[in-house]
C-alpha cells in the first residue's frame, strides 16, 4: 500500500505537488538575472551583470581545440591538472613572493563562487559566526547559512561631501574589532571590491594581522578582479603578507582574467593543513574541473604577458566611461580597481533622486536604454545610499552608445 504525499507536513503544496521546506527560504530571483531580463526585454544595454561582451584571445581557444584533439577529455585529477596548477604556483611567486606547493596547496575549481562556497563549508560549522564586510556578493551569505554558519554584516563606512553625496567607501576596522569574539571562525575579505571598485593598500593587511594574530581565526580572499588595478598601485594580495598567508584561502578566477566567465574555472590557494580539508569537501562538491580548458589555461599562462597588459587594457576602459559620465550629473565615486563604477544619483532632479537604487536602476533601463545594478543589492538587509554600479567590460563601442544615452542626465 502506497502512502499518500498529502499525509505527511510540508509534503504538498495547494495543487499537490511534493515540496519540502526550503534551506534557503529569503533567498528569491538575483537582481542581477531581474535586471539582465528587463534589459533584454526593453532593448537595453547592460552595463549590469559583471561579464565583458567581447571575445577571449584567439590562441586561448585553439589551445582548448589542441587539448581536445591531443586527447585531453577524460577526467583530471581531483585538485587539477599538474602543468595548470604549476602556472598558478608560478605566478603567485613571481607576483606577490609567496610559494604555494603546487601538489599540496593549489585546486583547480569550477568557478570563483564554488571555491567561495566549498571553503565556506570546510571551514564552517553550526554556531560559527563568519564577519563579512558589506556590501558584498551575492553568494557569500547563502553559503554560509548552508554551512549553519551565522553572518555577521559589518557594513563599510560612507565617506560624504557636504551636499551628502557618498564621495567613497571605507573600511570599517572599528567594527571590525568590535565584532571579533572567541566564536569568530572567518573573515570574508575582497580586494579589488565588488561592487565599490576599492582596493586594498598594504595598511590594511597589517590592519587586518594585528586583529587576528593572536586568533584562531581563518581568511577568505576573493581576488578575482587581481589583474584589474589601476593608476599604478600594486595589488595587495594575501600572499604578500607572510604571516596572514599562512591562515588564508586566496581564491582567484580564469573567467574574470581571460574573458572567459562562462567556461567557470578558478583555483583555492591554501596552506596545506588547510588544503587539505577543504579538498575533503571539493572531491564531493564538484570532484574535479574540465579537461581541456585546464591545459589550455596552463599553456596559455606560459606568457605572463596575458595578465600583466590587463591594468592598461581595462584602465583605458575606465577612462573612457568615467570621461563620458563627467558630462552627466551622476556623481563618479573612485574606481582604483575590478570593472565597476559606481555613481552616486542623488544630485538628479527631484522625481530621480527620490528613487529607490532598484527604482533608478528599473527607470534607467526602461527609460534610457541602459541597466545598471543596485548597491542597495549587496547588502543582507536593504541599505539605501543612492549608488548604483556600471559594469565596463565592454567594448569601447558599447560603452560609447551607453553614454550617449546617458548624456540625457545631463540636464
Amino acid at each position: 500500500m502506497h502512502t499518500q504525499a498529502t499525509q505527511t507536513p510540508h509534503s504538498s503544496d495547494s495543487v499537490g505537488q511534493a515540496t519540502f521546506p526550503s534551506k534557503l527560504p529569503h533567498v528569491g530571483t538575483t537582481i542581477f538575472t531581474i535586471m539582465s531580463a528587463l534589459a533584454a526585454e526593453h532593448g537595453a544595454i547592460n552595463l549590469g551583470q559583471g561579464f565583458p561582451d567581447f571575445a577571449c584571445q584567439p590562441n586561448l581557444l585553439d589551445a582548448v581545440n589542441d587539448a581536445m584533439r591531443a586527447g585531453h577529455n577524460q577526467y583530471p585529477p581531483m585538485a587539477g591538472v599538474p602543468e595548470l596548477r604549476q602556472a598558478i604556483s608560478n605566478k603567485i611567486e613571481a607576483l606577490y613572493g609567496h610559494r604555494y606547493d603546487p601538489n599540496t596547496e593549489i585546486t583547480v575549481t569550477a568557478g570563483a563562487t564554488q571555491a567561495i562556497f566549498t571553503t565556506i563549508q570546510a571551514c564552517v560549522g553550526r554556531g560559527d559566526e563568519v564577519i563579512v564586510i558589506e556590501p558584498a556578493f551575492d553568494s557569500y551569505l547563502p553559503a554560509i547559512e548552508l554551512a549553519g554558519g551565522k553572518a555577521i554584516s559589518i557594513p563599510m563606512e560612507l565617506v560624504r561631501d557636504s551636499n551628502g553625496q557618498v564621495q567613497s567607501y571605507a573600511l570599517p576596522w572599528i567594527a571590525i574589532a568590535n565584532a571579533i569574539n572567541p566564536k569568530t571562525r572567518l573573515i570574508l575579505t575582497n580586494t579589488p571590491h565588488n561592487p565599490t571598485a576599492s582596493i586594498w593598500d598594504a595598511q590594511d593587511l597589517e590592519t587586518l594581522h594585528d586583529l587576528v594574530k593572536n586568533t584562531s581565526i581563518f581568511i577568505l580572499s576573493d581576488e578575482v578582479y587581481e589583474h584589474m588595478v589601476y593608476d599604478g598601485a600594486a595589488h595587495q594580495s594575501i600572499a604578500r603578507h607572510p604571516e596572514l598567508v599562512k591562515r588564508s584561502f586566496l581564491i582567484s578566477s580564469f573567467g574574470k582574467t581571460f574573458h572567459v566567465t562562462g567556461w567557470k574555472v578558478a583555483f583555492v590557494a591554501a596552506p596545506s593543513s588547510l588544503m587539505n580539508e577543504y579538498r575533503k569537501v571539493h572531491q564531493f562538491n564538484v570532484f574535479t574541473v574540465n579537461t581541456p580548458m585546464q591545459y589550455a589555461l596552463a599553456s596559455y599562462m606560459q606568457e605572463p604577458q596575458h595578465y600583466l597588459i590587463l591594468p592598461a587594457f581595462y584602465q583605458a576602459k575606465r577612462d573612457l566611461f568615467r570621461a563620458g559620465l563627467e558630462k552627466t550629473r551622476l556623481k563618479l565615486l573612485p574606481c582604483t580597481g575590478s570593472y565597476f563604477q559606481c555613481v552616486d544619483y542623488s544630485a538628479l532632479p527631484l522625481a530621480e533622486a527620490k528613487l529607490s537604487e532598484a527604482e533608478f536602476c528599473r527607470w534607467l533601463t526602461t527609460e534610457l536604454g541602459v541597466a545598471a545594478i543596485p548597491n542597495s543589492a549587496f547588502y543582507a538587509k536593504q541599505t539605501e545610499s543612492g549608488v548604483i554600479r556600471f559594469c565596463f567590460a565592454k567594448q569601447e563601442q558599447t560603452l560609447r552608445t551607453a553614454l550617449e544615452r546617458l548624456q540625457a542626465l545631463s540636464s
